[in-house]
């Protein structure tokens, strides 16, 4: 019996999962810390592989050169116009070179915009195709929380199916050993069966788990590819990050919860700024049509035709000025005006409400922060030493045969299960860490060399 309960206790023993303390400092060797390093890098290189194969990445990139050459094409006059014709054309003769009234006339006609419409239409157009290039910014955050939160889950089934796969190997040696002693006569049929039905359990966990690694990967599939999904590449993740750049935000999030500076610098909301910006511009463009829209006309008139004095009749030259005169403005130009105002208070409106929606999403990340913190240290400092002595105690009993052979397997059964859902808090409390780095750009890996990439291609494009 010393025997058997000692090999039960340590498949659990073995089994335990050391969690490294999150916001503090943990005692890890070198060794350890030079794995974490080789974890982290591989995942920053599994980010840079999904954004640029990435294919919203090339949808946002042709957008935004699609509206660069919008842009550039709307400050440009309208092209001339030519007109051709025939005037004073005698209805009695249709004869071109008898009267000479009669002309063949060619001319040009240009349309002027309305005072600095052009040069606004453009500087409009600029700051949407500047929009549409943060929108890069937004999706590579994107893709960064949500391989990051994929990369912890599997990091989590990992590392459970380690502890399972260590248990299911201590405990078939236990079953083994029961029906050895059974078979003797020294052990009872219903140990022996209480054993092999834990072997049977832990290992559908283990196909459970298996289960779930698979899904995982195949979700990292949309941004790797499937080819990566067929070559069946290795991946040792983690379920905890280090989150220095995280950490240094902490305390400026902890004192308040107003995060708006913060908030500020998110893509999301420079996007809002660029709709309030060119909603800004379309009321200066507005406002220029309360000017006057100018053209100019010229003509050059060709007689076929004799003069009155027997020589041939002189050629015209005619040129006209137009001008659109802006007298009616109630019924066009203000209603335009009014529009575009309401269209900036809109957009302002717009991105105070993203703002407030941002925020509370930040304190409540920080209420669940600190709640999954104080599960972390219960079941650091309580839950599994008391889980253990539990256990420890039940093998006495039963040593002393004052327990039962299943109250020793319940009591090993229910520090496992402890030591799993620790991994789990610590697994939610990375993914946690995750969301709040989404929101205020507190990423250790921020692979944004592609957006960087685009705006020195704008600022290029606008020299």
């Amino acid at each position: 019996m010393n025997v058997t309960t000692s090999m039960l206790v340590l498949a659990i023993s073995a089994s335990a999962i050391t969690p490294a303390t999150l916001f503090a400092a943990p005692l890890t060797t070198s060794i350890e810390k030079t794995e974490q390093q080789q974890e982290q890098e591989q995942l920053a290189q599994l980010i840079t592989v999904a954004i640029k194969s990435d294919a919203n990445m090339a949808q946002i990139n042709a957008q935004q050169h699609a509206m660069l050459e919008t842009s550039l094409g709307s400050n440009s006059l309208p092209d001339p116009k030519l007109k051709l014709g025939i005037g004073g054309l005698p209805t009695d003769s249709f004869s071109i070179n008898k009267d000479p009234m009669t002309t063949l006339s060619i001319g040009l006609m240009q349309q002027f915009d309305r005072g600095n419409t052009l040069d606004l239409q453009q500087q409009k157009g600029d700051i949407q195709a500047n929009a549409i290039g943060i929108q890069q910014a937004v999706r590579e955050l994107d893709i960064t929380n949500k391989m990051t939160q994929l990369w912890l889950e599997l990091g989590y089934q990992q590392s459970v199916y380690r502890v399972l796969q260590r248990n299911h190997r201590l405990v078939t040696e236990l079953a083994n050993f029961t029906s050895t002693n059974y078979a003797i006569g020294s052990g009872e049929a219903q140990d022996l069966l209480q054993v092999k039905l834990q072997v049977v359990k832990i290992e559908d966990k283990l196909q459970t788990n298996l289960q779930t690694q698979h899904r995982i990967m195949a979700q990292l599939s949309e941004w790797l590819g499937a080819d990566w999904l067929t070559n069946k590449t290795i991946i040792q993740a983690s379920n905890q990050l280090s989150w220095q750049q995280l950490n240094q935000l902490m305390p400026r999030l902890t004192a308040t919860t107003q995060h708006y500076s913060l908030l500020k610098q998110h893509p999301m909301v420079q996007i809002a700024n660029s709709a309030i910006s060119a909603n800004e511009t379309q009321v200066s463009i507005a406002q220029q049509a309360y000017k006057p829209q100018f053209g100019i006309e010229v003509m050059y008139a060709s007689r076929q035709a004799n003069g009155m004095s027997g020589k041939p009749a002189s050629d015209l030259v005619s040129a006209y000025i137009t001008m659109d005169l802006p007298l009616f403005t109630n019924n066009r130009q203000d209603h335009h005006y009014a529009a575009a105002q309401y269209q900036v208070g809109a957009a302002k409106s717009q991105r105070d409400l993203l703002l407030n929606q941002m925020n509370a999403k930040v304190n409540a990340l920080l209420v669940e922060h600190d709640n999954l913190n104080q599960r972390l240290s219960r079941y650091t400092d309580s839950l599994l030493s008391q889980a253990k002595a539990r256990t420890q105690a039940v093998e006495r009993g039963y040593q002393n045969n004052t327990a039962q052979f299943n109250n020793v397997i319940a009591a090993a059964t229910d520090e496992l299960a402890l030591v799993i859902e620790q991994a789990r808090v610590i697994t939610d409390l990375n993914i946690t860490n995750s969301n709040l780095a989404a929101l205020i750009n507190g990423f250790d890996i921020q692979p944004f060399s592609l957006q960087f990439q685009q705006s020195t291609t704008i600022n290029n494009h606008n020299q």
